[in-house]
């Protein structure tokens, strides 16, 4: 072949990335919709009814707790012994109970009391556990072992128990503080190892790792890194556990080592109707309807906010 042969050349064609089918492969997305736990949570929750319906009574309740004269002008305490047991009536829709007390106001007003007590409650519980659980999963050691070895010994009490022994010797002294202080005091072990064993899975983070030897400092590294990634448990077992404080203090007042009778809660109301359960259940039936409701509320609520916080869950649906 001659060195002045003309070299045919051939054509070279490529194709357009949508020809090919593979634009939505190679696009890149210059603005990616920002996630992360809790805004993928958020996102899940906005579909989910039953995130709603227990939602929307929880605000109802909260609400209710803040403003009962809003619902129920009656006096609670107004009573009348000629009104005793009597029936539904215009503006009294639930009838008296056998003291001749509105049962509606009662049941409006004792939201606010059943709610001051569980949020207290969950509040010690919530501070105790997080500060336990916090330096025994991050510290580990001979922290860890003294302060489970203490949590096993509270857990070895029932909590329900341990607070009738106490409401026993502040018999003249019971208010809501006094009641909450001996619900909480009881029950924060739970909280504590939950948040414990969650710290000792972010704490082998590489991130974590990464913060450590940068020269952080380990209380900081805490602080940054570990506990906002170790929270989310924690704040799903408060929400269940304050239905069961809620629960609590209607057993203690039921009991009768709970709150005394000038205040108004649906564990007194309860208790004092029980007598007169077969002849006129209505006054025991209310208030045991609005704390089975709202104790059904905040376990729903805590249920859907623990499966949107968990990714696994979420994958499965």
């Amino acid at each position: 072949m001659s060195d002045k042969t003309p070299i045919r050349r051939m054509a070279h064609y490529v194709a357009e990335l949508d020809e090919g089918g593979l634009g939505a492969v190679d696009a890149v997305r210059v603005a990616e919709r920002k996630s992360n736990l809790w805004l993928d949570a958020w996102r899940d929750l906005r579909g989910r009814w039953m995130f709603w319906i227990a939602g929307v009574f929880v605000v109802f309740l909260i609400i209710v707790a803040l403003f009962p004269n809003l619902f129920a002008p009656i006096d609670p305490f107004a009573c009348d012994l000629k009104n005793s047991n009597d029936g539904p009536a215009p503006g009294h829709p639930f009838g008296y109970n056998f003291q001749g007390c509105d049962v509606y106001s009662r049941v409006v007003h004792g939201t606010s009391t059943s709610l001051s007590v569980g949020i207290i409650v969950t509040i010690i519980i919530a501070v105790m556990g997080i500060v336990i659980g916090a330096f025994a999963g991050f510290f580990g050691g001979w922290i860890d072992s003294l302060l489970m070895r203490i949590g096993d010994m509270f857990f070895a009490i029932p909590y329900v128990l341990a607070a009738v022994v106490i409401m026993s010797v502040f018999l003249n002294d019971r208010n809501i503080l006094v009641v909450s202080l001996a619900i909480g005091f009881f029950g924060w072990p739970a909280t504590a190892r939950i948040l414990r064993a969650e710290i000792l899975r972010v704490r082998s983070s590489d991130y974590v790792m990464a913060s450590e030897a940068l020269g952080v400092s380990r209380v900081r590294t805490m602080f940054t890194h570990v506990m906002p990634n170790s929270i989310a448990p924690v704040i799903v077992l408060s929400t269940v556990g304050l239905a069961a404080a809620i629960t609590a203090e209607a057993t203690l007042s039921f009991l009768g080592v709970g709150l005394p009778p000038e205040f108004i809660s649906w564990g007194n109301d309860i208790a004092q109707a029980q007598n007169r359960l077969r002849t006129d259940p209505m006054p025991l039936i209310w208030p045991s309807i609005a704390l089975s409701l709202t104790v059904l509320s905040f376990i729903m609520l805590g249920e859907t906010v623990r499966d949107a916080l968990d990714p696994k869950a979420r994958a499965l649906r």
